[in-house]
C-alpha cells in the first residue's frame, strides 16, 4: 500500500487529493488533503469515489466496434485506428472538410493535452466545426463581453470584496463563481471578515442560506430583475459617477430604455416584494463599497439570457467594480494572457459577424466555436456542408444537448461516429468507434486553464504525474493521442495551440504541456518544482490607459435596445397561464452533469433524478413524495417521481440534468429534462441558446396501474 498526492480532474475546484494505491498499482480510496493551500481539505462525493472511475467494472478497456446489428465487439487499438483514418479520408474526399465535426464534452475540457489539440485536428482537415458544452451553459458570458468591451484588469476579487451578489448560481454545491476552493469554508471566512452578500434564485440553496439578502423570484425574470435595479441605482445617484464619466458611453439611453422596469411592475411579474428590489440595489450598489455581482446557469440558460448577462454586467459597470491604475491585479493570468494589463475599454470586434456561418440559422463563432444547439440540424439538413462524421471528445451529446430526439436522430444517420469515452455512455451506445481513454490518475494534468483568472484567486497552476498504472491487460489510449494518429494515419500534419507536431514520432505528453506554458513566465520544470501548485507571486499592477486604443463601455448598442424593447413588451403583455409550473435545472450534488452514473457509491446516494417541489404546490395537486408525476412541456414530457422540497418557492419544479437514456427507453435511472426542451424555437439569437431552465410546463399525476383481478369462477 502507498499513498500518493495528486488534485481532482472532475470540476473546476480541483481538490487536493491524497489517493490510496495497493501493491497491484490499483487506486482504491482518496480522501482530502488538508496540506493543500487550495482546497485546504475539501473533498465531495464525486471526488470521494473518483477512484471507482478506474476499477468499476463499467469501465471500457478495449476499443470497440459496433456491428450491424448495434452490438459491439472488440478489435485491437491500431486496426479502429486505421479504419477510422480510412473513413475519415473517405468522407473529406467525397463531401469536403465540412463533413468533419467535433464535439467536447465536460470530460474533454480536463485533460491538458487532450483539451489542447482538438482544434488543430479539425484544423488538419481544413474544419472549422467544433462544437462544445461551452454554447449550452454560459456563453451569454461571451456575448456580453463582446457587447460591452472588456477590461483587461479585470474586476474586484471575490475575497476582496465587500458585497457580493449571486445570481442563478450555488457555488457551494458546483463548485463555480465566487470562490471555487473549499467554498464553504471560504465563504464562510468572507463572511466573518463582514462580506454582505445577496443572493437571487428561485430555491432556498446552500448558498441561499448565508445571504444577508434573499430575493427569491419565479424563475426566468432576471433581465427584467436587473433592469429594475439599474433604473434604481441611476435615480437615487448610487453610479459611480467618476468612473462612469470616464469610461462608459450610453448611460441616459439606458436609463430610458429601462424606464418601464420599476420595482412594483418587475416586483409583480417575478412575485417578489418590491421594497425587495430597492434593498438589493443600495446593498450593492453605492460609493466606495468593492464587490462583483454574478451569475450561474440560472441566468444564462434561461429565457432572454444574453439580455440578463449583459444587464447584471452593467450593474457591475455602473458601480465601477473594476481594478483602477496602479491597483493590485489579483490574478491576471498565467497560462492564458499572462502580460501586462492596462486599465481601460477595449471594444472588440463581434466574432459571429464574419467568418464562418451556421448552414441553419444566422449564427456565427462563440469563443471560435460553432453553436451546439444547430449542432443537430448541421447533421439532419442535407446540403453542401452538411456533418457526416463526429468525434465526440470527453461528451454525451446524445444525452446532454437539448431537444433530445432530434439530437439522437441525427446522431443515428452519421457516417462515422467516433466517442473517446471510458464507459458506455448513451452517446457512446450510438457510435461506430469507442475508444477508451486513460482516466485522471492515468495521465499528467495540469488544472483546466480556460477559466484560470476567474476560479483562481492568485495567478496559479499546477502539475501531476501519472501516479498508477493503466488496468493489466487494458488497451487504452491517451485521449490526444487519437487526433494525433488518426491524423498521421490520414497523412495530414497538423499542430498544438499553434506548434507544428512531429508526425512520424508521437510527442511525449509533458511535451504537450510544456507547450501549454509556452506563453507562461514558468516553466513545466520550474511547476514541477512545486508539488503543491506553483504560484506566481510577482506582484501586477494596472497599468495606465493607452489613448490610441481607450474605449468606452457601450451599455446598450442596436441589438440590446431592441432586446430590451422586447422584453418590455413582455412585462407589459398579459400573463400566460397556459402553463402552471417553471421548471428549472437542479446541480446534482453526487454527479458532473451526466459523469458518474455508473459508479456504485454516486448511484447509491442518488439512484436517478427525482422532481422537486414545495409541499403547498404538491398539497394543491393532491400529491405527495413519491408519486409518479407526467411533466409536460409545449414540446415533450417526462415522467418522473416527485419529492417534496420546503427550499423551492412556489410555482417551481427542479429536477437534475444528466439523468435518463436514449428516448423511448425505460427510465430506471432517471428522466432527461432535455426531452422537455426545443431547438427550433425560442432560441437566443447570436449563440443559438436554448431555453434550459424556467421551462414553462404543467404536472400531472400518472395514476398506477391497477393490480389484474383474476376473473371469478362460479361453482
Amino acid at each position: 500500500m502507498r499513498e500518493a498526492r495528486t488534485f481532482c480532474r472532475i470540476c473546476t475546484g480541483h481538490c487536493g487529493l491524497i489517493l490510496s494505491i495497493d501493491d497491484a498499482g490499483r487506486p482504491i480510496s482518496a480522501r482530502g488533503d488538508r496540506e493543500d493551500p487550495h482546497s485546504i481539505g475539501y473533498i465531495c462525493s464525486k471526488g470521494n469515489t473518483s477512484m471507482q472511475a478506474h476499477t468499476d467494472a463499467s469501465r471500457l478497456l478495449h476499443p470497440l466496434k459496433r456491428q450491424t446489428d448495434g452490438s459491439f465487439r472488440e478489435i485491437p487499438l491500431d486496426d479502429a485506428l486505421d479504419e477510422i483514418a480510412a473513413k475519415l479520408v473517405e468522407i473529406v474526399d467525397r463531401d469536403g472538410p465540412d463533413a468533419i465535426a467535433a464535439y467536447r464534452g465536460t470530460g474533454g475540457f480536463f485533460t491538458t493535452a487532450g483539451l489542447g489539440i482538438l482544434p488543430g485536428f479539425l484544423d488538419a482537415f481544413g474544419s472549422h466545426k467544433l462544437y462544445t458544452t461551452l454554447t449550452i451553459d454560459q456563453s451569454a458570458k461571451l456575448v456580453s463581453a463582446y457587447r460591452l468591451g472588456i477590461w483587461p484588469a479585470g474586476k474586484h476579487a471575490f475575497h476582496t470584496a465587500d458585497v457580493a451578489m449571486m445570481i442563478g448560481g450555488n457555488p457551494l454545491v458546483s463548485m463555480a463563481q465566487l470562490d471555487t476552493r473549499n467554498p464553504v469554508k471560504r465563504m464562510a471566512a468572507a463572511k466573518a471578515r463582514g462580506l454582505k452578500l445577496i443572493v437571487i434564485d428561485p430555491r432556498r440553496t446552500e448558498t441561499a442560506r448565508l445571504a444577508d439578502l434573499f430575493l427569491q423570484p419565479l424563475p426566468g425574470h432576471d433581465a427584467a430583475i436587473a433592469a429594475a435595479m439599474i433604473r434604481i441605482i441611476l435615480d437615487e445617484g448610487l453610479h459611480d459617477a467618476v468612473f462612469c464619466g470616464n469610461h462608459v458611453a450610453g448611460i441616459d439611453t439606458l436609463r430610458v430604455a429601462v424606464d418601464c422596469f420599476t420595482p412594483d411592475a418587475v416586483a409583480a411579474r417575478a412575485d417578489i416584494p418590491a421594497t425587495q428590489l430597492t434593498e438589493a440595489a443600495r446593498l450593492f450598489a453605492g460609493p466606495g463599497k468593492r464587490g462583483v455581482a454574478v451569475t450561474g446557469t440560472g441566468v444564462d440558460m434561461g429565457p432572454h439570457s444574453n439580455l440578463a448577462e449583459h444587464l447584471v454586467d452593467c450593474l457591475n459597470i455602473l458601480c465601477g467594480r473594476f481594478v483602477r491604475v496602479g491597483e493590485r491585479i489579483e490574478n491576471g493570468g498565467l497560462v492564458m494572457n499572462p502580460g501586462p494589463k492596462l486599465a481601460q475599454v477595449f471594444n472588440l470586434p463581434r466574432p459571429w459577424e464574419g467568418g464562418p456561418r451556421n448552414r441553419n440559422g444566422d449564427f456565427g463563432l462563440i469563443g471560435g466555436e460553432m453553436v451546439t444547439g444547430k449542432l443537430a440540424e448541421d447533421i439532419l439538413a442535407p446540403g453542401p456542408g452538411a456533418v457526416r462524421a463526429l468525434f465526440n471528445h470527453g461528451g454525451n451529446p446524445a444525452l446532454a444537448v437539448p431537444d433530445q430526439r432530434k439530437m439522437v436522430a441525427a446522431l443515428r444517420t452519421l457516417d462515422l461516429l467516433v466517442s473517446i469515452e471510458p464507459v458506455m455512455s448513451a452517446t457512446a451506445r450510438l457510435s461506430h468507434y469507442i475508444l477508451p481513454p486513460k482516466l485522471q490518475f492515468e495521465r499528467p494534468d495540469l488544472p483546466i486553464y480556460l477559466f484560470e483568472a476567474a476560479i483562481f484567486p492568485r495567478p496559479f497552476t499546477r502539475y501531476t504525474p501519472a501516479i498508477v498504472a493503466t488496468p493489466a491487460g487494458s488497451d487504452l489510449i491517451d485521449e490526444w493521442r487519437v487526433f494525433w494518429e488518426v491524423a498521421r494515419r490520414a497523412g495530414r500534419s497538423m499542430a498544438f495551440m499553434g506548434t507544428p507536431l512531429d508526425m512520424t514520432t508521437a510527442p511525449q505528453e509533458d511535451d504537450l504541456i510544456a507547450l501549454t506554458l509556452a506563453a507562461a513566465p514558468v516553466s513545466l520544470d520550474e511547476v514541477k518544482r512545486h508539488p503543491m501548485g506553483y504560484y506566481h507571486d510577482a506582484v501586477q499592477h494596472a497599468l495606465p490607459a493607452d489613448p490610441a486604443t481607450a474605449g468606452r463601455f457601450t451599455l446598450l448598442p442596436a441589438d440590446v435596445a431592441d432586446e430590451v424593447a422586447g422584453l418590455e413588451v413582455e412585462l407589459r403583455a398579459a400573463r400566460d397561464d397556459r402553463f402552471a409550473f417553471r421548471l428549472t435545472s437542479r446541480r446534482a450534488r453526487h454527479r458532473m452533469n451526466s459523469i458518474g452514473g455508473t459508479l456504485p457509491d454516486l448511484i447509491r446516494m442518488m439512484p436517478r433524478n427525482l422532481a422537486y417541489m414545495n409541499p403547498t404546490d404538491l398539497s394543491a395537486l393532491a400529491l405527495v413524495s413519491g408519486d409518479q408525476i407526467e411533466i409536460i412541456s409545449e414540446h415533450g414530457t417526462i415522467q418522473i417521481p416527485v419529492e417534496v422540497d420546503d427550499s423551492l418557492r412556489r410555482g417551481v419544479v427542479s429536477v437534475s440534468h444528466g439523468f435518463g437514456g436514449l428516448p423511448g427507453e425505460a427510465e430506471s435511472n432517471g428522466a432527461s429534462t432535455n426531452l422537455l426542451i426545443s431547438t427550433d424555437t425560442g432560441l437566443q439569437t447570436i449563440n443559438a441558446m436554448p431555453r434550459m431552465t424556467a421551462i414553462p410546463v404543467n404536472i400531472r399525476r400518472v395514476q398506477p396501474e391497477m393490480p389484474h383481478e383474476p376473473e371469478r369462477r362460479t361453482a
